[in-house]
């Protein structure tokens, strides 16, 4: 909400303001300059943060803060910007008339002290995110410097650590600085369960969305799965509305390691995300697409082609017309090659199927009904989800797809 129009300043507190000064001078912290603030305005306020963590609360009762927090109706809330970069937001209940001039003092005062304050805590954040990075791009790859890197951020590998990857997809509008908000809420999740777990916005898949890396440290692979479980369970507290797939690795038990570690995390999201029923997976827990991490990790463009040669025509097609070929091959390998029960699986009549099962063989030249055909196809689906491709198929419009369907009425 933009700052009050200029007005009238009612019962203007010369006394309060004087004392937020003076307490921005003296160092005092945000919530007694947010008390100062409130006096200075007659306001109830609240101050929170780009991740959406409260900072500091001046209100008159509990309730009052709890109304504040929610953003109810009857509340203002004031985007603080620093050199036109948002820093944080005050929510605000006027019990009188401050005026523009006084508001955007206020404001000002607030917002520099909240980017002085958390200054050195997102320098931290940029060198976690830079460290992390250089690991799993191999740019750190000895075992004593990766240890000395880690230990300048006061992380301790030399038991070992694991990753967790998070990806978190919006089908609500997100206001901005929602980014920030799942990075804090996954690295919160991370902490419950290992203290020690660093995060950072690092996106490495293909599939659009954001995503979080987690390093947990330590060798004790309980506490990384307990890690990534409390990774997912607090992104959805925090984010209704949206759709989360979180990946696990393995215990690296040496630092050389931790570039494959992150690997394993990143195959374990994607595999994820192709699942709706198990949005968290473990490395190990990946079946078959294990095979393909070397792929993945170290020739990731043969495992490209590869893909581009099997399902890429059947998902363009999907795509530029809403059929469901790609859907149809995976249901039809799930029921072992039978048209019936693949039929059965998607709700729709054989009929339909043999005819997308015979459009699948015109496009990608494999046959189906040929065990190499189903073997390739097999494995461009697994390339695909290990390579974080996305798939948007939609309901099928093509000829055939009415047969055995009872018109309605």
């Amino acid at each position: 909400m933009p700052i009050p129009a200029d007005g009238p300043s009612v019962g203007l507190d010369l006394t309060a303001l004087d004392a937020m000064t003076e307490a921005v001078e003296s160092g005092a912290g945000l919530p007694e300059i947010v008390r100062a603030a409130s006096r200075a305005l007659q306001a109830s306020l609240v101050l929170v943060d780009r991740s959406g963590s409260v900072l500091a609360v001046a209100a008159r009762s509990p309730a009052d803060e709890q109304t504040l927090t929610a953003n109810a109706n009857g509340v203002d809330t004031i985007e603080l910007r620093v050199a036109d970069a948002p820093v944080g937001l005050l929510r605000m209940r006027t019990r009188g008339e401050p005026g523009a001039a006084l508001v955007r003092i206020v404001t000002t005062l607030i917002a520099s002290e909240v980017e002085r304050v958390r200054a050195p805590e997102r320098a931290s954040q940029e060198a976690t995110a830079a460290f992390l990075r250089a690991v799993l791009r191999r740019e750190l790859r000895d075992g004593e410097e990766i240890l000395a890197a880690a230990g300048a951020l006061g992380l301790d590998l030399i038991a070992g650590a694991s990753f967790v990857v998070a990806r978190v997809h919006a089908h609500v509008p997100s206001e901005d600085g929602w980014r920030p908000r799942v990075l804090a809420a996954a690295e919160r999740g991370a902490r419950a369960a290992a203290t020690g777990a660093v995060a950072a916005l690092i996106e490495r898949g293909e599939r659009g969305g954001t995503e979080v890396t987690i390093l947990v440290p330590g060798d004790d692979d309980g506490q990384a799965r307990r890690a990534a479980e409390g990774v997912l369970h607090e992104l959805q507290s925090a984010l209704p509305g949206h759709s989360f797939a979180v990946g696990r690795s393995r215990v690296a038990g040496e630092p050389a390691d931790l570039a494959r570690a992150g690997n394993e995390a990143l195959l374990a999201a994607n595999v994820a995300e192709g699942d709706a029923e198990r949005p968290l997976l473990a490395f190990d827990d990946t079946g078959a697409y294990r095979l393909l991490l070397p792929a993945m990790s170290e020739d990731p463009a043969e495992l490209q082609r590869f893909y581009a040669e099997t399902v890429e025509p059947l998902v363009a097609y999907d795509e530029q017309y809403e059929t469901d070929l790609v859907q149809t091959v995976e249901a039809f390998l799930d029921a072992d090659g039978n048209v019936a029960g693949t039929a059965a699986r998607l709700f729709t009549h054989r009929h339909t199927i043999r005819y997308r099962l015979e459009r699948v063989r015109e496009l990608s030249g494999l046959d189906v009904g040929s065990t190499d055909g189903r073997e390739k196809l097999s494995l461009g689906l697994k390339a695909m989800r290990v390579l974080g491709i996305a798939h948007r198929g939609g309901p099928a419009s093509e000829a055939g797809a009415t047969g055995g369907r009872v018109p309605r009425r």
